[in-house]
């Protein structure tokens, strides 16, 4: 029992016992008094309502969530003519990948950089790189700019999640953060949805450039509101940043990144290459893991994984990734090649799977929030996602698409009992100083799981279409596989009818088999489920979390506030 004040920041951080005189303390109430508490100047809110100014930054951090969602999603649509521009289609894949390498290296090093040196100006920083990426890629003027220029965009964007993240899981008792897990799944929602129609738009209308400077104004209208309303007090850390750490782990996650990248379609499974990249990558992350136990300020304290419910978070979310990146991969595909839709009306045709899982996470939100109660979310979500993703494994040339439709609200309500549990659970399994490598280190796992999942399930659904294409076009289906495994719809429409018919039942049976390793692969989240150990969430009524510090008044991790301790 402490016989001296801990010290807990605007960040929620809980200090070592205080070890200052009377006027260092008073000194340090003095300097956040100037700065002002993390909600701002609204005062204190009506029971069960968040102050005004809370609401601003929650606003601000969902657009910049929404940026980190909406980039990908916009450039798909404007790469063909991108690359009419600019050329460098043999690169085409590159302005992708730099990205992805790009935002998954950087994650883990943004989330530790925020517990060290403080959340808002690491967050910011993060945000002015992602804006600064943006506009030099909207100016490249050849495919080697904007594939360098898109990694430097991506290194913002791993900051982005993980500070949106660890900003909540700082504001936010986790037993009130459920609420807030509608809003968010509402924002990927969005970026889902919008992200092919606005992309399209812009490119129609104002040119593919836009593409990249539509990021600036949202961008600038996230920095000014946080910048205005959140007032964390710094923080200064003598400590150096693991810098080996650093190295091992981006050239392990790198290597894995590129062999889920370029297996199966740059170079074959068991090329010399993609084993050279698999040799790398597990000899990194082995010398990681070992560097970690020696790390002075380790980029991911290896001690966040003796909670048992971070571990089994860890591996839900890597699941969950793998899964609903496959399906939103091989839906549009789908329904495109089989059920006659548009590009456009591909992505309008998902709305009954992210329509469900908004809804789902807002009713989970609540629930837990009421109830403090989410171990039976990730069961349910496990169970929903398994039998989804086997109804999608059964969809054929026949297959309707309001049948279709009911099948997507299925996997939706799955993702939304998971997608929000997982990183509130991971949350509070850990100690406060480390809220930022905790979102990181799950986000990171999901990120990598949609890596694999997209990789996994597109080689078997590629060699699935280009052996039924064999079989039952012959010749001709040889050729048009050679071109592309992935036809539009209006390449379809210029195929012979034979050809055509080939190419609907190859994609449907491509179809089958990836969905049915989605389906095999869900059913890990039903297992790791039942091993969750229901720990009560930190708030006002709540005790202790597992690994946890103890529960403080509520709202006081947001306020600067100074506790005693014992």
């Amino acid at each position: 029992m402490a016989d001296k004040p801990a010290v807990v920041d605007g960040q929620g951080e809980r200090g070592e016992p205080a070890q200052r005189d009377e006027r260092d303390e008073r000194d340090e109430r003095d300097e956040r008094a100037q700065q002002g508490e993390a909600v701002g100047e609204a005062g204190e809110a009506p029971e069960g309502k968040q102050p005004r100014s809370v609401r601003v930054v929650l606003l601000a951090l969902m657009i910049a969530m929404m940026l980190a969602m909406l980039d990908n999603m916009i450039i798909g649509t404007a790469m063909p003519t991108i690359v009419g521009e600019l050329g460098g289609l043999e690169h085409l894949a590159w302005v992708v990948t730099a990205y992805t390498l790009a935002t998954a290296a950087s994650t883990p090093i943004w989330g530790k950089l925020g517990d060290m040196y403080g959340r808002k100006g690491v967050f910011m920083s993060s945000i002015v790189l992602f804006l600064i990426g943006s506009a030099l890629s909207g100016m490249a003027q050849d495919m080697g700019q904007l594939i360098g220029f898109r990694a430097l965009q991506g290194l913002g964007a791993g900051g982005l999640m993980v500070g949106v993240m660890a900003i909540i899981g700082d504001l936010i008792p986790p037993r009130e953060r459920g609420k807030y897990q509608g809003l968010m799944a509402g924002v990927m929602a969005l970026a889902m949805i919008g992200g092919p129609l606005v992309g399209g738009a812009l490119t129609d209308h104002l040119g593919w450039r836009w593409s990249f400077y539509i990021n600036l104004p949202l961008g600038v209208v996230a920095l000014a509101a946080i910048s205005a309303v959140l007032h964390l007090p710094k923080k200064r850390s003598k400590t150096r940043i693991d810098y080996p750490g650093v190295a091992l782990l981006t050239v392990g996650i790198t290597s894995i990144v590129l062999v889920t990248t370029w297996g199966g379609t740059e170079y074959a499974w068991g090329s010399a290459m993609i084993m050279e990249l698999i040799g790398i990558g597990v000899a990194s992350l082995v010398g990681f893991v070992f560097w970690q136990t020696k790390a002075v300020e380790p980029i991911i304290p290896l001690h966040i994984f003796r909670s048992r419910n971070f571990t089994l978070m860890s591996f839900i979310g890597f699941i969950t990734g793998f899964v609903m990146f496959g399906a939103v991969l091989f839906l549009p595909l789908y329904q495109q090649s089989v059920q006659g839709a548009s590009a456009t009306n591909s992505g309008l045709l998902l709305l009954p799977m992210l329509a469900a899982m908004m809804v789902v996470s807002m009713v989970a939100g609540r629930v837990t929030t009421s109830s403090g109660k989410y171990k039976v979310f990730p069961l349910v979500g496990g169970v929903l996602l398994s039998v989804g993703l086997y109804l999608f494994a059964q969809m054929d040339t026949e297959t309707s698409r309001l049948t279709s439709g009911l099948y997507m609200a299925v996997v939706g309500a799955g993702l939304g009992c998971l997608m929000q549990i997982t990183m509130l659970v991971a949350q509070n399994s850990v100690e406060m100083k480390d809220m930022g490598v905790a979102s990181s280190t799950t986000t990171l796992f999901r990120t990598l799981g949609s890596s694999f999942g997209v990789a996994i399930m597109g080689a078997l659904f590629n060699s699935r279409v280009q052996d039924v294409m064999s079989e039952r076009a012959g010749a001709l289906g040889s050729k048009v596989t050679e071109r592309s495994a992935q036809l539009d719809a209006a390449s379809l429409a210029k195929l012979p009818a034979a050809a055509r018919e080939a190419y609907q039942y190859a994609v449907s049976a491509g179809t089958h088999s990836a969905f049915l390793l989605g389906a095999v692969v869900a059913v890990a989240v039903l297992v790791a489920a039942v091993f969750v150990k229901e720990v009560p969430l930190k708030g006002a009524e709540s005790g202790k979390g597992e690994g946890a510090p103890e529960a403080v008044e509520d709202g006081a991790l947001a306020k600067g506030a100074v506790v005693e301790v014992g």
